[in-house]
């Protein structure tokens, strides 16, 4: 069955990843298409990157925490990245964590799922310019919360109903394009 990975965005205390991670693979869970798994990026604990070789040309990885990540990575089908916005970008937890891989992410399909003042988009359209290189189809349906509507005193994740149809639509596209490139995956 494919796999999907709903990939937390933060590891900082307090975050709001977790428990949008958790709305979304409840979700999930209910159609049935795909096995879904919540990957936290903080149980992971990957230092700051500092492989001596580009993983585009090596995957023979120095750094101990960056061969449980790459396994993982590599085992799913596709993703859902859970994409807060710090700083009107992705978080730098997250960018640390996709910058240690490269060819586990290709030929697979992720939705973005993001939050943040304004939604969490421009951290979105950064994380979809980083995906692209990775050879990462992001997928156009994109659910996006705003910690003033969707939170309760921005902490306690209650988001309005709208945002239910938004993420079957984006998970709709995410497991139609995850096994569209099968193929691609498959092809060696």
């Amino acid at each position: 069955m494919t796999k999907i990975g709903i990939i937390t965005g933060s590891t900082r205390p307090g975050r709001k990843s977790p428990q949008v991670a958790e709305w979304v693979k409840g979700i999930a869970d209910k159609r049935g298409d795909a096995e879904y798994e919540i990957v936290d990026l903080a149980e992971f604990n990957l230092p700051m990157y500092a492989e001596p070789i580009s993983a585009a040309y090596s995957q023979d990885y120095q750094t101990p925490e960056a061969i449980p990540w790459s396994k993982k990575v590599a085992e799913l089908d596709g993703y859902v990245f859970i994409c807060p916005e710090y700083n009107r970008g992705v978080t730098s937890a997250l960018k640390n964590a996709i910058d240690y891989l490269y060819i586990e992410w290709n030929n697979k399909a992720a939705g973005i799922v993001s939050y943040g003042s304004a939604g969490g988009v421009r951290a979105a359209e950064s994380l979809r310019i980083i995906l692209a290189e990775l050879q990462v189809a992001s997928v156009r349906a994109h659910p996006a919360m705003s910690l003033f509507t969707d939170f309760v005193k921005m902490k306690e994740f209650k988001p309005a109903e709208v945002h239910e149809k938004s993420v079957t639509a984006m998970l709709d596209q995410v497991v139609a394009w995850t096994n569209a490139l099968e193929p691609m995956r498959n092809k060696g």
